[in-house]
């Protein structure tokens, strides 16, 4: 999903999840990437405040490197035989005041946990890996994630590939290490004091076969560095050690073939693109049609995937020419962009609900603030946006979970709309409860799947 706060990914750094950036000044002090005895001495001297939060980080950087060694050979998968959540739920089951979910929570059976559709992989699970990457897309599924996302952009010579901007390869992946980097469209400007504070890489800079060279990693930069080397130590979780810092890059087509190896649904969306259209010939009806063609080529039953744009023109594509997969055509709905957009304010939702039906939008789906706010209690509870939405018997989805989770700051973007009811991460799955059971939402996007599969393995009966 795009927003254009600081800190999104549509900024040059990306604003990591309080715990981690906690846990990491920390793991700061303690150079020896592999030497774990310094790190469990840190967790056990860190304040107490932090040393859960630093106890699950340190139980992720061993998962990852794990992970890592598994992941080795690209032959090697697949659908994983058990589901395995971590620590991270019944870390966020702890931070909860006590009471019904609480308990409720804490009595659930987790040994039969299964994949659940309702637990969207947002861009695989990037709180810990790099995003639309192999190994993030495996580590989704291992956390029971039912369907995955793959943000579609295109090469230069209009292949399909996986990445959340067209123009994000100088922070996701090694390009400036490469010599790939001469065909940037803004290059390193190594006379300035900053070398890197304006450049920008993008797929359509650059070739299929060109763009299967690099490697991803985590999203993130130190724009302000002097050298490469300081460039790249502001990717959250840098280790400086290529077996841990890099992943696979994905085409289209490798996810759909990943995916339907891992019996997972699959959740595109057609990115908006960053050059001018047509692109060499290429149009937006032609990328559009090249997406679900990729499917069909791939023999993927339509009911197995759910094509997303922000673009209602997107989707009133799709419904004409593609009408089997019309039932599952989702509009991320961006109206909020909009200055006099108010979610109890009907007026103000420009183009209104039913125009959007009209259009052929099958489910909706808005950032979860838009979907919430708080009574006069304080309490949590679904806005009239939630209301309106659902009473036009559209499906909704809300983006994203465990993404840039600032508590200091009422949660950050996200929970914007019920700021004051954001004390800890734990009130995370109270959003989850209210997003379920009151605004009745199909699915939610996170960052971390494990997350929304605990939830709706545990309550998903209980609406």
């Amino acid at each position: 999903m795009n927003d254009s706060r600081p800190g999104s990914a549509y900024s040059t750094v990306q604003v990591d999840s309080h715990e981690t950036h906690v846990t990491e000044k920390y793991f700061a002090k303690r150079k020896a990437s592999t030497d774990w005895q310094r790190y469990v001495f840190t967790c056990i001297t860190a304040p107490q405040r932090f040393r859960l939060l630093c106890v699950w980080a340190l139980s992720l950087c061993i998962g990852s490197m794990t992970h890592s060694a598994n992941a080795a050979d690209p032959k090697t998968v697949l659908k994983p035989d058990t589901i395995d959540l971590g620590d991270r739920p019944a870390l966020l089951q702890s931070l909860l005041p006590d009471g019904d979910l609480k308990a409720q929570l804490a009595d659930c059976d987790l040994s039969a946990a299964s994949p659940q559709r309702f637990s969207i992989a947002h861009r695989g699970a990037p709180l810990q890996f790099a995003e639309h990457t192999r190994e993030g897309y495996l580590a989704a599924a291992r956390q029971g994630a039912g369907i995955i996302e793959c943000d579609v952009t295109f090469t230069q010579d209009h292949e399909l590939v996986c990445r959340h901007s067209q123009c994000d390869l100088h922070t996701t992946t090694d390009i400036l290490n490469t010599t790939l980097a001469s065909q940037c469209r803004v290059q390193p400007d190594y006379n300035a004091s900053a070398p890197f504070a304006n450049v920008e890489c993008c797929t359509s800079d650059i070739t299929l076969a060109e763009f299967q060279s690099l490697r991803g990693k985590r999203d993130g930069a130190n724009p302000r560095a002097r050298t490469l080397q300081d460039y790249f130590s502001g990717t959250p979780g840098w280790q400086s050690d290529e077996s841990l810092d890099y992943a696979t890059l994905m085409t289209h087509a490798d996810s759909i073939a990943l995916f339907q190896q891992l019996d997972v649904g699959m959740i595109p969306e057609l990115k908006a693109p960053l050059v001018d259209m047509p692109f060499n010939g290429f149009s937006q009806t032609d990328f559009a049609r090249k997406m679900i063609d990729e499917y069909r080529t791939a023999s993927i039953e339509s009911d197995q995937v759910y094509p997303q744009s922000f673009d209602l023109d997107d989707i009133r594509f799709w419904r004409k020419t593609e009408p089997d997969f019309a039932s599952q055509l989702v509009f991320l709905d961006d109206r909020y962009r909009s200055s006099t957009f108010d979610t109890s304010n009907a007026a103000s939702w420009q183009p209104d609900m039913r125009a959007l039906q009209k259009a052929g939008v099958a489910i909706l789906a808005p950032p979860i603030w838009m979907l919430l706010t708080l009574d006069k209690q304080g309490q949590i509870v679904p806005s009239d946006y939630a209301k309106a939405a659902r009473a036009s018997g559209m499906a909704l989805v809300a983006w994203s979970l465990e993404r840039a989770v600032d508590v200091s700051a009422g949660g950050g973007w996200y929970y914007q709309s019920i700021a004051p009811a954001i004390d800890d991460e734990g009130d995370l799955l109270t959003v989850l409860d209210v997003l379920m059971r009151d605004v009745g939402v199909t699915g939610i996007f996170s960052d971390w799947p494990a997350t929304t599969t605990y939830y709706a393995h545990c309550m998903g009966d209980s609406s």
